[in-house]
């Protein structure tokens, strides 16, 4: 323990210097306050306190400002400069930790409590002691900075505490840690702090050792290397051997003649080949030639995979790998018929059109994998630039093929599946159009020769197979469209969609999220009101995030609860989605007047669309709600005017539109709704309004009408009448021109539908109207 006693000194304040006892050094004070301490100092016994500054930048310290413990030192020398400053020799006696501050205008007088280390002979003191010299005479022998002499000079120091305060002045540590260890005043814990501080410096040394030694190892490496080359060199030139540009000249043209490329081709490649060896490295055109050769070499002549004319194998392929879309299987495998046939069909350009979702990409992949073909893919999304399609000139800096070639020399072969991702979203401004610079890549007649600026010979692109995908045919330009073969995939019927969640999207999500076959079963009325009430769409990226919702609930429970399987089923699927988030149209209860079911086409599939009208007196308004286009208000106006003309035929007050208003309404007035084909639906309704009768709620309606009542074709026939059946609907009627569209419906929706075929509305309405009036 440290032997305690107390005085009143001077204190000087030290601004990034800490004093250990023992120590002896020379200062130089400035301030003034610090000089009257120094002077008060020298009157009296020549003591002094010297504490730290917590932070160097104040200027003048206030007692908050400095550390409690400081050094009490012995002034044994004090010189004043020529500019006004004093250096003092300072020796420090002892430990000293300010009790109170004394009122003093001239300097700071404080109390001090005295530390004095006691001289213990402890065995265990003794061991701490030796195994600090230890560690520094280690730590000498390692750090560059300190010499030998500083461990002769205090190995035979027997007080620990000392030995200790003695180190510290030599380290380089940071003002804290000297800090800390002046404020050790347990001789024993001191020494601990010692000790771990040597260590932690020696790891430092040591780690900076082997960093340097793995610098000199890698420079000593790098001068063999050279040295090596150098020699290596001089051997060559002794044989007579051809080095440096003049070898890798030799290996480039090797190259050349083994690619295979036509012979003008060839020959352009020679040529440049020529230049490059007689332009020196340095010159800035060397690398553009090099770049150059490297593309022509990189690129695809001849080389090319066998395709498999195995049609059943294609068949099986397709039908594993996507549920539904018969007729993009059907144009593959007639393909693949002509191709076995002629040897020789050119390859054709087939553009898949749909909503995002159902498949476009994915198909691309699995056409790629039935014909045994490479398959490369780039996205046209948002190209904007010609060069992006075409390439750069190579006088530009930086210049580069277009995306074709890239995608061909990705491909490896001449004869891939090549898919031009999202046709429709390419635009054009100043730097040109690229949908037109596509015209002769997706060319039969011109593809063959396809030329891009910066390979500038003809590329032979007639063996590719080019698959191009699109939301929608709107945006892409005529010239453009006629060069493709169009294949529509509407979307999928729910009866499709839930066959693929149960072959295909149920199984992968669960090997994604890690469950076993038998871990998590959902049953397929689960899956009916997962595709109806969480998901509205025409493809099977939401339901594949819903079932994927589904597997992570499942596998916290399995994992949290221990359980072995876990069921979804129609009950407890809001356990797993929570509540349901769309809703479809259903049936009416009971046959209504004024009330007709159409059949609307949505980009999300079919659905039904309740028509209600109202007649109230008044001077003849027709008014329309439920922010309907401007077709759909024609269409409203036309079935407006052929009633007026056909009232008595219809038993209807001829003069009905002088005496009521009438207001028709299509409900969700917040979704916009246009087209034609809700044409016969609000005449139907009018005219059981205007007669009483009611309209049979099992019946749904599609057509255009004509101011002659004539019923006209409409277009989304498959996805209208899958809606009819979801609703419960038990008869539709459509035109009679879209008889041909009834071969896409499926047989089980076939089955619970009748189909009335019309030509006029009067026939609409022999199926429509019920009842007498009302």
């Amino acid at each position: 323990m440290a032997r305690k006693k107390s005085k009143v000194i001077p204190l000087l304040p030290l601004r990034g210097l800490l004093v250990f006892p023992t120590m002896v050094l020379h200062l130089d004070v400035g301030r003034e306050k610090s000089i009257q301490a120094l002077e008060r100092a020298m009157v009296n016994d020549h003591l002094i306190l010297l504490t730290s500054q917590k932070d160097v930048e104040v200027e003048d310290p206030e007692l908050d400002d400095l550390y409690e413990m400081g050094t009490v030192a012995r002034v044994k020398q004090l010189l004043k400069l020529p500019n006004g400053t004093f250096r003092v020799l300072v020796e420090g006696i002892s430990r000293g930790k300010i009790l109170k501050c004394l009122e003093d205008d001239t300097c700071y007088m404080v109390q001090v409590e005295q530390f004095v280390d006691d001289i213990e002979h402890d065995m265990e003191l003794e061991a701490l002691r030796r195994t600090m010299l230890e560690y520094f005479e280690q730590y000498i022998k390692l750090s560059k900075k300190l010499s030998a002499d500083i461990y002769t000079s205090i190995m035979d120091i027997d007080e620990a505490g000392r030995m200790a305060d003695i180190i510290a002045s030599h380290l380089p540590l940071k003002l804290e840690e000297k800090q800390q260890l002046l404020e050790a005043v347990n001789v024993k814990e001191r020494v601990h702090k010692m000790i771990e501080i040597l260590h932690n410096e020696k790891e430092i040394l040591n780690l900076e050792k082997r960093i340097s030694q793995r610098v000199k190892q890698s420079m000593d490496r790098m001068q063999k290397e050279y040295y090596l080359r150098e020699q290596m060199k001089a051997i060559q030139k002794e044989l007579g051997e051809k080095e440096g540009k003049a070898g890798e000249v030799e290996a480039l043209k090797e190259k050349i003649e083994q690619v295979g490329m036509p012979e003008h081709v060839k020959a352009t490649a020679l040529k440049e080949l020529e230049r490059y060896e007689k332009i020196p490295v340095s010159s800035a055109e060397s690398s553009v030639i090099r770049n150059y050769l490297d593309w022509l070499i990189a690129l695809p002549w001849t080389k090319q995979t066998e395709d498999i004319h195995d049609i059943h194998r294609a068949e099986k392929i397709l039908n594993e790998e996507h549920y539904g879309l018969e007729k993009v299987k059907e144009r593959v495998l007639e393909y693949l018929a002509v191709q076995q046939l002629t040897k020789s069909l050119k390859g054709p350009i087939l553009c898949l059109v749909g909503p995002p979702g159902v498949g476009k990409t994915s198909l691309a992949r699995s056409i790629a994998k039935s014909l045994n073909r490479n398959f490369v893919r780039i996205s046209l999304g948002g190209v904007r630039d010609e060069s992006e399609i075409r390439g750069h000139r190579r006088t530009y800096v930086g210049a580069l093929p277009g995306r074709i070639i890239q995608g061909m020399k990705k491909a490896g072969t001449i004869n891939p599946v090549f898919l031009l991702d999202e046709i429709d979203k390419m635009s054009s401004d100043f730097r040109g159009d690229p949908s037109a610079a596509l015209l002769e890549v997706l060319d039969p007649e011109q593809n063959h020769s396809f030329s891009d600026h910066y390979i500038e010979e003809p590329y032979d692109l007639s063996k590719v197979m080019f698959i191009a995908t699109a939301n929608t045919l709107a945006t892409i330009p005529g010239p453009l469209l006629d060069r493709m073969e169009v294949i529509t995939i509407a979307g999928y019927t729910e009866v499709e969609k839930l066959h693929i969640a149960k072959e295909h999207l149920l199984p992968k999500q669960m090997r994604e999220h890690g469950l076993q076959k038998g871990m998590l079963q959902v049953r397929d009325e689960a899956l009916m009101q997962i595709i109806r009430y969480y998901t509205r769409e025409a493809g099977v990226r939401n339901l594949e995030r819903q079932l994927a919702a589904i597997c992570r609930k499942a596998a916290k429970i399995i994992v949290s609860e221990g359980r072995k399987r876990v069921i979804v089923t129609e009950k407890n699927v809001s356990e797993f989605l929570g509540k349901p988030k769309y809703h479809y149209g259903q049936a009416e209860r009971e046959d209504q007047i004024g009330v007709a079911t159409g059949l609307a086409y949505t980009t999300a599939g079919g659905d039904t669309l309740a028509i209600e009208v109202s007649l109230a007196p008044g001077k003849g308004k027709l008014i329309l709600t439920g922010q309907l286009g401007d077709v759909m208000k024609e269409s409203a106006q036309a079935a407006f005017s052929y009633i007026r003309s056909r009232a008595k035929e219809l038993n209807i007050d001829p003069e009905f539109h002088e005496k009521n208003d009438i207001h028709i309404h299509v409900p969700e007035g917040a979704v916009p709704k246009d087209g034609p084909s809700a044409g016969i639906t609000i005449a139907t309704a009018l005219i059981s309004a205007l007669t009483g009768r009611p309209v049979s709620r099992h019946v749904g309606m599609t057509g255009e009408i004509t101011l002659r009542g004539r019923v006209l074709p409409i277009g989304g026939v498959k996805e209208k009448t899958l809606s009819a059946h979801r609703a419960g609907l038990k008869k539709v009627i459509l035109p009679k021109e879209n008889e041909k569209d009834l071969e896409e419906i499926p047989d089980v929706v076939k089955k619970n539908l009748q189909f009335v075929l019309v030509s006029h509305l009067d026939e609409v309405l022999e199926h429509a109207l019920v009842g007498e009036k009302r």
